[in-house]
């Protein structure tokens, strides 16, 4: 599983991050502060680091400097300063790529696999099979009993967070947050009215639903229990 280190002062994008990144199965450590990231690192080696600039401690540069006095581990700066100088600085350290606040999660994602083919690192995937249901969440196809299912790009989104937190409860705003940004988390209808179109495709009987489980008033899960390829 690839492992990646997030480095930012905000708990706000550490927590997004986070949730985005392990929907798509990576491994996610957060610190938020550059000293903290440099413990983590001296303990395991990540496969790929998203870096702030403005940490409250060492600042970003700093905390890049370090790294590359005795690692290539790629660097993706992630960060609030626009101005070019300090891209310029970051990429003549030794960072990999530089991004730009506030961003796209899907192009941050784009990056992140693009920085680890460079290293060679596999990519995670995820499969499920499970009583005539397929999904391949990282080509995002799924098959109900060998005959093509069509979900939007919204219910992908939706049941490849699911999907990957299997078993586990995710909360309605975390998966608000990370389906349709922090300015959603109040909006549990979407959830509704795309929860049961889901259903409607890919559960055997969506009137008894034992995939796609509500958790009344909390949030949803993909149920435990299920043979996972």
């Amino acid at each position: 599983m690839t492992f990646v280190l997030v480095v930012d002062d905000d708990p706000a994008i550490q927590r997004t991050l986070g949730i985005n990144l392990r929907a798509r199965d990576y491994d996610v450590e957060t610190a938020g502060d550059g000293r903290s990231a440099l413990q983590i690192v001296d303990e395991r080696m990540p496969d790929v680091v998203l870096l702030d600039l403005g940490l409250p401690d060492l600042d970003g540069v700093t905390v890049l400097r370090q790294l590359r006095s005795f690692t290539q581990v790629p660097v993706i700066v992630v960060s609030a300063r626009s101005e070019s100088d300090d891209k310029v600085e970051a990429l003549d350290l030794g960072a990999d790529d530089f991004i730009t606040k506030p961003f796209s999660i899907e192009e941050l994602l784009a990056r992140v696999r693009a920085a680890t083919r460079r290293a060679g690192v596999e990519e995670p995937r995820a499969l499920v099979s499970v009583d005539g249901l397929t999904l391949d969440v990282a080509d995002s196809r799924a098959e109900r009993d060998g005959e093509s299912v069509h979900l939007t790009p919204i219910e992908w989104r939706i049941v490849e967070v699911l999907v990957q937190h299997r078993g586990r409860l995710v909360r309605q705003v975390d998966l608000l947050r990370t389906v349709w940004g922090p300015s959603y988390e109040r909006q549990t209808n979407y959830l509704r009215v795309h929860l049961a179109s889901i259903r409607r495709k890919l559960e055997r009987d969506p009137a008894h639903p034992v995939l796609f489980v509500t958790e009344p008033g909390i949030g949803y899960r993909f149920a435990p229990g299920l043979a996972l390829g």
